[in-house]
């Protein structure tokens, strides 16, 4: 494209889109802060999507049938936030003031939960686009499951806009192909295919041919499309929504920051103010005469949607009062499940379960105890949407139930495929879009590949369940490279995740049954792959378990020494206790699967626990010392790893590690004396 002027479109489609640019680039300079290449660059196509496609409410964000629009290139946000006060969300023109203030509803990349509208919290690239493909399985899953002849309320498209950025991020070649394979075709997305990035043209470091990449993948793929004439965008979206088989790339050739006269198709105009002389030559080129941050009433009239938007709205709620006149059981159990209520009778069902398993008294990996939660569990919870990365007999996350969405639209079951980064994102995808409750497994070692999903789920608090197994150097023969050791410390550090370690299948059944009921994040399940013991315990303890930490049987009412353990090495800690006692030593075992629990119980049943005055204090866990400072104090140990694992049969290398039953009694001889 030669110029700006040769590809715009006509002067009023032209006008809407440059308020877009207008409120970019003045919220940025504001700022000394943002990115308005983007907004700019991509206006045009904003304009024509959300004006004649996009089907939402302002005024009810949540309606469960709009459509969703996911900014993946999250540093692209004054475009979103342009959007939503233009077409009327509760964004106010001082919000855009605030942009990147403190507190304000313009954070610099789109917060979900925090600004009205935002679908998903975006900016590590690629994971918006991510999170849109478990929004589009969601969308056609429950439409399988709910949808009937004439009644179709699941049944919205999920649009999507990235850059170069996000297309060369690995995550998204492992959503895309999956999303590919399982012809997700209300999914559509706009590739603004600027041919810059921060460091310049991507030209010497990015040249797949990204249509053939798609194409491979099994999309239909729209290439070469002018991103400034609308004309060429509605005909790309026409083709892409007449395609219900497969997902859509819509490859729109766009200049960078376009109407900057000088900074246009560079990379200067990336992630930097414009500055106040090129902002008014931008006005100038783009005949844009009004004053910072004001549009006039007829450019807010022709964006505004709140009037179709409710009327949408009402003409679905019509047709579900409908629906639920004939189909009264599934229409109550569709808002149940998008309202995110548990059945009326889970309480009773899970509080049975944990009895039985504490009756059954079973000597199993917690790996297996797991499956049998999900057996005992899932018949309730049709909402559970569980997966694993290509580990599924090894993560026992199949149960008897299980049917795959690949087979069947209205299953319950993703075969993810080794992508432990894209299947932890989709599954926030799933979450955020509602009706479901995912839950994922691989083997711990292998989180890392997915860490920075794992961490967006707990910034955006989202119900997502991990399933880990294979926790420790307990997993054997494998060895280092399988063998987690500072995962743990990892996970524990991250704000609103909880980290389960059970130590039997009473505590995992617990943390199954927690990791469900908890709405404000992500839940961690640590299992392992060696049968474990059960655990001795009274219904008072029992109860206590869910408040993260309680007292083992046996132990010390007034004790001089603490033993703290988790998972597999519970047992070993109450051989030790037993042995010490024998001693004269008066020892107290706490078992603790879930540290952050128990850290928001009150400071009296902490204190009841562990006693301040109770100095010589003792953790166990075969993973890194350093979490467990904060339990035993200065003048405590640790019992753990400190190097990575190897390679050999598992009790030979809790003997290698001296992780056994000496060790903890040589420690506590070592704190008394």
């Amino acid at each position: 494209m030669s110029s700006v002027e040769h590809s715009l479109s006509g002067p009023a489609d032209r006008a809407l889109a440059n308020a877009i640019r207008a409120l970019s680039m003045d919220a940025v300079e504001q700022a000394n802060s943002g990115h308005p290449g983007a907004p700019m660059g991509m206006a045009d196509i904003a304009e024509v999507l959300w004006r004649r496609y996009l089907s939402h409410n302002p005024l009810n964000p949540q309606w469960p049938n709009r459509d969703r629009f996911v900014l993946s290139n999250g540093h692209a946000s004054m475009l979103l936030y342009s959007l939503l006060h233009l077409s009327g969300y509760d964004l106010s023109i001082e919000d855009l003031k605030q942009f990147r203030q403190l507190h304000s509803k313009t954070p610099g990349h789109p917060e979900v939960g925090h600004t009205p509208g935002v679908e998903t919290t975006t900016g590590p690239l690629g994971q918006g686009l991510a999170n849109a493909v478990g929004m589009a399985i969601a969308e056609k899953t429950l439409a399988a499951q709910f949808n009937r002849p004439g009644f179709d309320l699941m049944d919205h498209h999920t649009y999507v806009f990235v850059g170069d950025g996000c297309l060369m991020e690995g995550i998204s070649h492992e959503v895309c192909s999956l999303a590919g394979t399982l012809g997700l075709g209300k999914l559509i997305v706009f590739y603004d295919d600027n041919g810059i990035s921060i460091d310049g043209h991507v030209q010497g470091w990015f040249t797949d041919n990204t249509a053939q990449r798609f194409m491979a993948y099994g999309w239909q793929v729209i290439p070469r499309v002018d991103g400034h004439n609308a004309e060429e965008i509605i005909a790309a979206i026409e083709m892409a929504r007449h395609n219900t088989d497969h997902p859509t790339l819509i490859c729109c050739q766009t200049i960078i920051g376009c109407g900057a006269p000088t900074q246009q198709g560079t990379h200067d105009v990336h992630g930097k103010a414009l500055g106040k002389t090129e902002i008014q030559a931008a006005r100038d080129y783009l005949g844009w005469a009004y004053p910072p941050f004001e549009i006039p009433s007829t450019i807010y009239d022709a964006w505004d949607a709140k009037k179709i938007g409710a009327e949408k709205e009402l003409v679905w709620e019509a047709n579900f009062n409908r629906y639920q006149a004939m189909y009264p059981e599934l229409a109550a159990e569709l808002k149940r499940r998008l309202t995110g209520e548990l059945p009326k009778a889970w309480s009773e069902l899970s509080q049975s379960f944990i009895h039985e398993q504490q009756k059954a008294n079973l000597k199993v990996a917690t790996r297996k105890a797991s499956e049998l939660c999900l057996e005992a569990y899932a018949p309730l919870l049709p909402e559970l949407l569980g997966g694993s990365a290509d580990l599924a007999t090894s993560n026992n996350t199949l149960w008897s139930g299980s049917r795959g969405i690949q087979q069947q639209a209205d299953g319950n079951y993703i075969f993810y495929g080794v992508r432990e980064f894209g299947m932890t994102a989709i599954m926030s995808g799933l979450t955020l879009h509602g009706g479901f409750i995912p839950y994922g497994g691989t083997f711990l070692v292998f989180m890392d590949y997915a860490r920075n999903a794992v961490r967006m789920a707990a910034l955006m608090q989202k119900r997502v369940v991990l399933v880990y197994t294979h926790d420790s150097i307990g997993l054997g023969e494998d060895g280092p490279t399988h063998q987690p050791i500072e995962h743990l410390a990892s996970l524990r550090a991250m704000p609103n995740m909880r980290v389960w370690r059970p130590c039997d299948a009473v505590e995992t059944a617990v943390a199954w049954q927690q990791a469900i009921e908890r709405v404000d994040g992500p839940t961690a399940l640590i299992l392992t792959r060696q049968a474990l013991a059960p655990i001795a315990r009274s219904e008072k303890s029992v109860a206590q378990i869910q408040r993260g930490a309680y007292m083992v049987e046996g132990s010390s009412e007034n004790p001089d020494s603490i033993l703290i353990a988790t998972g597999s090495e519970v047992a070993l800690a109450q051989r030790a206790m037993e042995k010490l006692q024998q001693q004269g030593k008066r020892v107290r075992l706490i078992s603790m699967p879930c540290a952050e629990s128990f850290l928001q119980q009150d400071k009296h049943y902490q204190a009841q626990l562990l006693p301040a005055n109770i100095t010589c204090r003792v953790a166990i866990e075969a993973a890194s010392v350093g979490y467990w400072s904060q339990f035993v104090g200065l003048q405590g140990r640790v019992i753990g790893m400190q190097s990575f694992g190897a390679s050999a049969p598992a009790d030979q290398l809790f003997k290698e590690f001296h992780i056994t039953v000496d060790a903890i009694i040589a420690a506590v001889n070592s704190c008394l004396n």
